[in-house]
């Protein structure tokens, strides 16, 4: 089976000509995808290859080089061991990020990865698949079930252009409603798939939550294209942050020696900066970042690992909810203690 891939592997790694590659470059790249091969059973293996597949020997200077002739159609698999890798390790990720429906999309793919390492008993990437895994930060929520014909609908109105109907149950009204809707786009946010759409006649850009889509239908109405949307810029506004305005701020902020070293690491934005530690071991924080609350949220996460000292507003909401929680466990603690 080793020699089967590494077949198709060196096949894969021939250009048409006029490029070409030698013999010592196909090793290397070879050995990168773990195949350990000599040269002289390079020149074999492709000596024996030409005999099936148009290949071309250049063999006027040492090492000898190989092309595919020009006119050469490949309907080789584009497989190799580092794709079938990337592919296993994504699988993982995704399916605890998309819906269950789009990773099934991805299944041929996923199993054709997983069975090509399998059968690579001595390359070292099948044990790599065995042995790595991805796992996202946090905690993360399973993903909102979305049904197979809500998927599919919406796939084809987004990239056909078409207004639907729908059925949609509205989370604020707790009823479930109808609207025509004109997709212009389509955002995954940790485990909950959103449509981007104008509605009937308006122009705003509203959210539907993809798992509360009940029914949905091709609409008798035409497509409306909003004229200026663009989902980077519509995200770049922080929307998905929960924004409190459109201005930036500056965080100062008092933070403990582990969050400062996650923090040198995998900085919160491009612009920050962190003081030497002081006498007690804190480091001080200071970065601009989005006016959202979806920054204040994960400040809070850290509890008493980080102080905010700036913007006051931000400290004053924090203090607020800090005593919240206080008063509500205080108060659940003396009833468990009858006090």
């Amino acid at each position: 089976m080793d020699t089967l891939f590494r077949y198709l592997a060196m096949l894969q790694l021939i250009p048409r000509a006029p490029q070409y590659k030698a013999t010592t470059t196909l090793q290397s790249l070879l050995e990168e995808q773990g195949f350990m091969v000599n040269i002289r059973s390079i020149q074999r293996n492709l000596e024996m290859l030409s005999n099936h597949f148009p290949l071309i020997c250049d063999q006027s200077e040492r090492p000898y080089r190989w092309s595919f002739d020009p006119n050469f159609k490949s309907t080789l698999p584009a497989m190799d061991t580092a794709t079938a890798l990337t592919l296993v390790l994504a699988e993982e990720y995704l399916k605890s990020l998309l819906p269950q429906i789009a990773v099934d999309k991805l299944s041929p793919q996923f199993h054709s990865a997983r069975k090509f390492l399998d059968g690579l008993q001595k390359n070292g990437f099948a044990d790599w698949a065995r042995q790595v895994r991805a796992i996202p930060n946090g905690k993360a929520l399973l993903p909102a079930a979305i049904t197979p014909p809500v998927w599919q609908g919406i796939s084809d109105a987004l990239l056909q252009r078409q207004a639907i109907e729908v059925h949609y149950l509205s989370r604020q009204k707790q009823e479930v409603k109808q609207y025509t809707l004109h997709p212009q786009g389509l955002v995954v946010r940790h485990s909950v798939s959103y449509l981007l759409a104008t509605v009937n006649d308006y122009e705003d850009i509203r959210q539907f939550a993809l798992h509360r889509i009940q029914q949905l239908a091709l609409s008798k109405y035409p497509f409306r294209l909003h004229p200026t949307f663009s989902v980077e810029n519509y995200i770049a506004e922080g929307i998905f942050g929960y924004p409190l305005d459109k201005q930036q701020v500056q965080l100062i902020a008092k933070v403990d020696s582990n969050v400062a070293w996650t923090l040198a690491e995998t900085p919160v934005s491009e612009q920050q900066q962190l003081s030497i530690p002081d006498e007690d071991g804190w480091v001080t924080l200071t970065a601009t970042v989005p006016n959202d609350q979806q920054t204040q949220w994960w400040l809070m996460g850290f509890g008493a690992r980080v102080e905010v000292l700036e913007p006051a507003e931000w400290r004053q909401a924090i203090c607020e909810q800090a005593n919240k929680m206080l008063n509500m466990y205080a108060r659940k603690e003396c009833q468990l203690t009858g006090g």
